[in-house]
């Protein structure tokens, strides 16, 4: 029913364009003008490739490239497409051809971004995202933040992920990983105190959000709870990591850990 609905949305959106396309009244020309009606097909596409209507999309996006074929936006969309669909390559050329019609264009250098780090080009994603988190009217920016912090990470860049993970905090302290990561960094460096606020933080947003807690955050958990003598939080995380994550390293070190008392 939920399709069904999502369907008819888009097609009375449709409809409503093309009416609007073809209407005038009084005597004025009130044809929308040809950008309004690209940006809505794009809408339409996006909202297509949300619901996980590939070929739907992609008509879409072609109906915007016939009216404006220098459109940024649309090579973007068109860009996702082909990455759900696996033509990576063809989906990085597509980004890069966006990106070559609108340098400005922080969705499509995000996109691009993310697509890279997935093929483990982390110098090349930390370039990206360094110029979609100086874009200070990208309404993603707390995101392009983390992720900029991921990837200094990879390139080891400790300094800069820890500015970058901060810097994502304070445009929205609900991000838990990055709260995660700066509690892993602060521990490295044994800054406990400050490891153990981002710790709390982490939990806090991670409960809001449902988000399971993973073997790498439980035996933090642990080894934070155990540097201030809580015994009792300590066992608690000890009895998550057993149950949910037997088998990983993680709770190996743990045994390793207990054996060595």
């Amino acid at each position: 029913m939920k399709l069904i609905r999502s369907i008819t949305l888009f097609s009375l959106v449709l409809a409503g364009l093309l009416s609007c396309v073809t209407t005038t009244t009084g005597g004025f020309n009130t044809e929308p003008s040809q950008e309004r009606a690209e940006r809505d097909f794009v809408q339409l596409a996006i909202g297509y490739f949300e619901a996980g209507d590939m070929a739907a999309a992609r008509r879409n996006i072609n109906n915007a490239l016939a009216i404006n074929d220098r459109s940024s936006d649309a090579y973007n969309m068109l860009a996702l497409v082909a990455q759900r669909e696996g033509d990576i390559e063809l989906a990085r050329e597509t980004f890069e051809r966006a990106l070559s019609l609108d340098s400005g264009n922080s969705r499509a250098r995000n996109n691009l971004a993310a697509l890279l780090f997935s093929l483990e080009e982390y110098e090349q994603s930390y370039m990206e995202l360094e110029t979609v988190a100086n874009d200070t009217t990208y309404e993603s920016r707390a995101l392009a933040f983390e992720n900029l912090g991921l990837s200094a990470l990879r390139t080891e860049r400790p300094e800069r992920a820890e500015y970058a993970f901060e810097r994502a905090l304070q445009l929205n302290s609900n991000l838990y990983r990055s709260s995660l990561e700066l509690a892993q960094i602060k521990f490295d460096s044994g800054e406990f105190a400050e490891s153990m606020n981002y710790y709390n933080q982490f939990v806090t947003s991670s409960g809001f959000y449902n988000v399971v807690q993973t073997p790498r955050s439980l035996w933090l958990g642990i080894q934070l709870e155990r540097r201030f003598d809580n015994q009792e939080g300590a066992a608690a995380y000890a009895v998550l990591l057993e149950g949910l994550y037997k088998d990983s390293p993680q709770y190996q070190e743990l045994m390793n850990s207990q054996n060595d008392n």
